[in-house]
């Protein structure tokens, strides 16, 4: 078959004004917890879209770490390309691709810096190889070979042989959500799409979108 023609009809539900709850956060809550019986894997990665100080987008797969009223935080190299565009530019969107039930939900916000307390609270909660990896891996840039980084992750491991430091070009964002929109696949490609957009007062406003 050829790709053009490559389709199916999405059924697995609907989504009415009525089944949505007063924040997108909350909204957000309820969805990610139906994915556990759905048995999706990696429920929390998402991609995250930035644009260079060019103009130039770009994308790639980060993990969620926290969520809540606040915004949607991730961590990752202060040295990174997605740590440039941020700085450069940062208004970033985020999308959730929750094909096992025909979901998706897109966040538009801005990129706030975590401060150093919760980037060390929770880079010491990650693996200790992940830990190492961090010191390893200049994120973004040039490396000549598979074995320089490999190397370069076992000279971290004899360096620190008990607790891992946190690099000081590793920390995190807390993504703040000025709009939020939940996608809910429908047959004959009659979607339903609902949008929150924030207002001055700090409440939602809820419309729904043609598809």
């Amino acid at each position: 078959m050829e790709i053009d023609q490559w389709r199916r009809e999405y059924v697995s539900g609907g989504l009415s004004r009525e089944d949505l709850l007063e924040t997108p956060v909350e909204q957000f809550d309820k969805w990610l917890q139906e994915l556990t019986p759905a048995g999706l894997k990696d429920p929390s990665s998402m991609s995250l879209a930035t644009v260079d100080a060019s103009g130039r987008p770009s994308q790639r797969i980060v993990l969620l770490k926290g969520y809540g009223e606040q915004g949607f935080t991730f961590f990752t190299n202060l040295q990174s390309q997605k740590a440039r565009d941020i700085a450069a530019n940062p208004q970033v969107c985020l999308l959730f691709p929750w094909h096992a039930l025909d979901r998706q939900v897109i966040v538009y916000g801005r990129a706030e810096e975590l401060g150093r307390a919760e980037a060390e609270t929770y880079f010491h909660s990650r693996p200790r190889d992940s830990q190492l990896a961090a010191w390893a891996s200049h994120q973004s840039e040039p490396v000549a070979s598979r074995d320089k980084l490999e190397s370069a992750f076992l000279e971290a491991r004899k360096r620190y042989p008990d607790e891992v430091p946190l690099p000081d070009y590793w920390g995190g964002y807390r993504v703040v959500p000025d709009t939020v929109e939940f996608w809910q696949g429908r047959a004959s490609r009659l979607h339903d799409r609902f949008v929150y957009r924030l207002q001055a007062d700090g409440s939602w406003q809820v419309e729904r979108l043609s598809p």
